[in-house]
């Protein structure tokens, strides 16, 4: 009977102690460089333009160079045709569908969209436009359309000038806008406003060139009538 207080102080005395390095062991402290997390790799900017995307102005290219070096009318016609055919369609289309929905829409929802968008409008329709214009020109070199006398001529003088208006919507303000766009919606705080005066350029551009290609549908099908 007597043991047993001693007993129990000798087994308090061990839990003491044991405790006692155990709370050393917490305060013993830690090196700096274990302690601080090693600093995350920056993340990887995405290119302007998916990299898949250039397949499609190579593919155009290699077959356009095919269709000149070919001396053959009928691949140069396909270009020019279906390559005319998606130009005016998607014109059409963004000018007259697009353009009116997206100015409706709400501001976060309106930069998902061009986000996807932009980028295959900046590789597809240069593309088309330079398909189609190459393959045209050299279509009427090697029929001889060009050499067609007055009045007829002033058809393709109109052409011309459809054109020429095309091309510089194009690629003067279509394009520039496509890639201011896209350069300030990567920011961490896109300027709203800013993109707003893009947009709406883009959308009276789009506009003015499903025009220009409904002038373009009549004056081709009165010269293909000569």
């Amino acid at each position: 009977m007597d043991g047993r207080p001693e007993r129990e102080t000798q087994e308090l005395r061990v839990t003491a102690i044991a405790l006692v390095d155990v709370g050393r062991e917490w305060e013993t402290p830690v090196p700096v460089e274990s302690a601080v997390a090693p600093p995350l790799a920056a993340p990887r900017a995405e290119p302007l333009v998916p990299t898949r995307l250039l397949a499609v102005p190579a593919m155009a290219l290699a077959l356009l160079l095919a269709a000149i070096f070919s001396n053959a009318l009928w691949p140069l016609d396909f270009l020019h045709v279906a390559g005319g055919g998606l130009w005016t369609g998607i014109d059409l289309f963004m000018g007259f569908v697009v353009g009116p929905i997206m100015r409706r829409l709400d501001p976060p929802v309106r930069g998902a969209v061009m986000r996807r968008l932009m980028p295959k409008m900046m590789v597809v329709m240069p593309t088309l436009a330079l398909t189609t214009m190459t393959a045209g020109w050299q279509l009427a070199r090697k029929l001889g359309v060009l050499d067609t006398p007055y009045p007829r001529h002033w058809w393709l003088v109109a052409s011309f000038v459809i054109v020429a208006v095309l091309a510089l919507t194009a690629f003067a303000v279509l394009l520039p806008a496509n890639v201011g766009v896209l350069l300030e919606l990567r920011k961490e705080q896109p300027d709203g406003q800013r993109i707003q005066r893009l947009m709406s350029r883009y959308t009276v551009c789009t506009a003015i060139q499903g025009c220009m290609q409904i002038a373009t549908l009549v004056v081709m099908t009165r010269i293909a009538t000569f």
